[in-house]
């Protein structure tokens, strides 16, 4: 069972490739802050735009410096099946624990479609898997009975990610599999409430910034001390809301830059945020005391 904090970690570039001495940097920072697991190469990673060669490097680079003190669950989402299985084949080859898979974008398949999909994948890898619903990336929605019909077909369907507000779905889907279907959300700015529905955890933009927040955000809610909770919950929202103000991961990669992590570089079509947004963000983080945690 995964739980707690997982940090979708952002990929960082330095004159166009893959930094890696910037990203041992990163995750190393987390390993020491108490984030509870790792998610390279998902949709904060940039992933649509790495090459079969990074993506491996990035994946290999994560394993070896988790060393199995923390999981590492790797993106290998694709709208194209056979390629799926290539990169959860890659990253079971370089060391990851488990996969997050990402429901197939912009050619909507219907929901035998995604049977078909997951599947296929499941049929041919090891790895536990672990779906990804973001339908407003990908423009469709993994139904809540397509789960679990998923789940009781394929036993390395081990849970789900689910970016939307729909804070029935974690109760529908606890009920119908329960205590061993994971249960994380991809909305930080709702972790308080899906955690009360039945939720077991988050993969987070905003713990690339605030790691150790968030990782005592949920040890708070697994110790049952709700009044230091609700405090981190109520002062994390600026900072979820501003890791938003445009396209993620832009405004995780600045306020990472600003920290001294890596460059602010982003591979076309993403681009920087405007100033506009990096003033939000400046203001944010004083007042959160984060830029006083620069990198050395």
């Amino acid at each position: 069972m995964f739980t707690g904090s997982f940090v979708a970690l952002t990929t960082p570039f330095k004159d166009g490739k893959f930094d890696k001495g910037a990203f041992e940097k990163i995750v190393s920072w987390h390993l020491e802050e108490g984030t509870h697991g790792l998610v390279p190469c998902g949709t904060t990673g940039e992933t649509p735009v790495l090459s079969l060669d990074e993506y491996a490097s990035i994946i290999s680079t994560c394993s070896k410096l988790s060393a199995g003190k923390i999981p590492v669950i790797a993106g290998a989402g694709a709208n194209d099946t056979n390629k799926a299985i290539k990169l959860a084949k890659t990253a079971e080859e370089n060391g990851a624990d488990a996969l997050l898979i990402v429901s197939p974008y912009y050619n909507k398949p219907t929901q035998a479609g995604l049977l078909a999909h997951y599947g296929k994948i499941a049929d041919n890898c090891d790895l536990p898997i672990i779906l990804y619903n973001v339908p407003a990336r990908t423009g469709g929605t993994i139904e809540v009975e397509t789960v679990i019909e998923l789940a009781n077909r394929y036993e390395n369907i081990i849970g789900i990610k689910d970016a939307t507000s729909d804070l029935t779905r974690p109760i529908a889907i606890r009920r119908a599999l329960g205590e061993s279907f994971c249960l994380l959300s991809g909305e930080d700015a709702t972790i308080g409430a899906y955690l009360g529905q039945g939720g077991d955890g988050c993969i987070s933009v905003s713990a690339n910034v605030a790691p150790k927040l968030c990782a005592s955000l949920h040890e708070a809610w697994q110790n049952g001390d709700i009044e230091k909770f609700s405090e981190i919950r109520d002062m994390l929202l600026p900072l979820h809301e501003a890791m938003f103000l445009e396209t993620s991961p832009a405004p995780a990669k600045y306020a990472l830059s600003k920290l001294g992590f890596c460059q602010n570089e982003l591979r076309l079509p993403l681009v920087s945020i405007s100033d506009k947004a990096e003033r939000k963000i400046d203001n944010i983080l004083n007042e959160l005391g984060i830029l006083s945690k620069k990198a050395a």
